[in-house]
This record gives structure tokens, sequence and C-alpha cells, in this order.
């Protein structure tokens, strides 16, 4: 049991943050694409194979990491290198994840199987960028938006122009959450020669961060515009600035824990925004 443990720990399914930061964009295009009405079937396996990728991804991640976790202070106590889990049983897990994704994707049409290897290759080089380039986090940004594509061609969706446009915003925003989560390992990363934006950024991190949130509701409130300006949009547009505002306060100090809080804070952007597509669809 503590050898499970330990690996439920490695895919961080302990700490679901990274899932629902996959998940919500993906609902987005869900409902979008399927014009307020996905399927059951394809909601539970899109959900699952969120679940299972970013699994992996955390796998992936902790496996290129294994030399180096254990000199930042927030990771070492992760299972690799903590000695819960060894290198070999990493990879062993990551195959199995991506094989149980695979069985999943495969229940979805040839266009959409493609988009998912396309997705895998991505999300497999994201914890290598960290080494080479200051931009891992636009890497990521790109992993994480897959997504979207996925979900307008699993359902046959024409509407490729505003996939096109969501896709763009969650690379955005997630280089903005991820710059925050970065700012509070800056220190640590610096030492062990960890490369991010929150490190390239500097001093002008907020600024940069206040930029990226900026570009993120100016795309949304195109969505809201291509919606008609749809009021419960609108509503969300309204909390998503004061969610962005929030943040700001709390990164205000660049304390890593407070900066840490600010990037779990994304959680509600993402939620808010579903929240506000699904009373368009359903309760107009």
């Amino acid at each position: 049991m503590s050898k499970l443990n330990a690996y439920w720990r490695l895919m961080r399914a302990d700490r679901p943050i990274g899932t629902y930061l996959l998940a919500w964009p993906t609902i987005w295009a869900l409902l979008i694409g399927g014009n307020g009405e996905p399927s059951l079937k394809l909601f539970v396996l899109f959900m699952l194979g969120t679940f299972l990728m970013r699994s992996a991804g955390c796998v992936i991640n902790d496996f290129a990491d294994r030399n180096l976790d254990g000199h930042v202070s927030r990771t070492h106590q992760r299972p690799m290198p903590a000695g819960e889990v060894t290198a070999t049983e990493a990879v062993v897990v990551f195959g199995l994840l991506l094989f149980a994704a695979f069985i999943v994707v495969l229940q979805f049409n040839t266009q959409t199987v493609m988009l998912s290897f396309a997705a895998a290759g991505v999300a497999a080089l994201y914890p290598f960028c960290k080494r080479w380039t200051h931009l891992p986090q636009v890497v990521l940004g790109v992993a994480f938006s897959f997504g979207i594509l996925m979900a307008f061609s699993a359902q046959n969706s024409t509407q490729w122009f505003i996939a096109g446009v969501l896709f763009v915003t969650n690379v955005i925003w997630t280089v903005m959450y991820d710059t925050e989560y970065a700012m509070a390992d800056r220190e640590d990363d610096l030492q062990v020669g960890i490369r991010s934006t929150a490190i390239l950024f500097g001093r002008h991190d907020r600024l940069i961060i206040g930029l990226l949130q900026l570009i993120t509701v100016a795309l949304l409130t195109y969505v809201a515009y291509w919606f008609d300006w749809s009021w419960p949009l609108l509503l969300a547009l309204a909390a998503i600035v004061g969610l962005f505002v929030y943040q700001q306060l709390l990164i205000r100090e660049r304390e890593p824990s407070q900066c840490f809080k600010a990037f779990l804070h994304n959680h509600y952007v993402g939620m808010t925004f579903a929240t506000g597509l699904a009373w368009h669809y359903w309760f107009l």
C-alpha cells in the first residue's frame, strides 16, 4: 500500500490542480463544439483522458527532474528524490498511463487520434525544455491547449476559428499562471540551473503577468462578442477581472507561498468561464 501511495503521489493525483487547469479549457471547447450539448460519454472520456495525461506529464516531469528536485525546497519530498520510487518504476508508470490514455483516445475519430499523438509529444518534451530555454511555460501552454482542438475535432465541429481563439487564449493564460508557479521556486531554480519565464522576466514579472492577464481577458471578451455579448459571459468576464486583480495582490511582494497561492487560484478562473458558457447554453 505504501508503494501504491507513492505512485499516486508521483502522478500528483493527491494534488489535482493540474487536472483542473487542463480540464476547464477542454470543457469550454466541449460546450462550444457541441453547441452546449456534448454527449455524456464524450465528456466522461475527455475527463478521464485529462486525468491520465496530466498524471503522465507529472511522472515524466519528475523523471526528468529526478536529480534536481532534491535541491528544491518545495519538491525535495516528492517520491523520486525521497527514494520511494525508482527511475525504472517511474518509466513503467508513465508507460501504463500513456497506454491507458491511448485506449481512451481510440474511442474518438481519426483526426482526434492524430491530434492526441501531437499532444503527447509536446507534453513529453516540456520537462526537458527547462534545460535549454527560459520559455518552458510556452511549451506547457501548447500541451495544455491540445484538449481544446481535440474536443472540437471529436464532435466534428466546423467552428475552427473560435477553436483557434480558445487555443491562443489558453496558451497565454497558461504562461501567465505557470509564471506565478515558477515565481514560487525562482531562488531554488537559479541555484540548480532550471530556466523559467519567472527568471526571464526578472523584476518585470508582475508587469508581464498583468499584460498576459489583460490579453487573456481581451480574447475571452472576443468570445463573448462571438456569442452576441451574452450576459452570463459578461458576468463571468467581470468576475475573472476581479480574480486577476486578487492574484496581483497576492504576488505583490513576490513571497513564494503567496505566488503559489495565486497559481492555485486560476482554478476559479477556468471554472468561472465554464460556468458562464454553461449558463448561456442551458438557461437562456
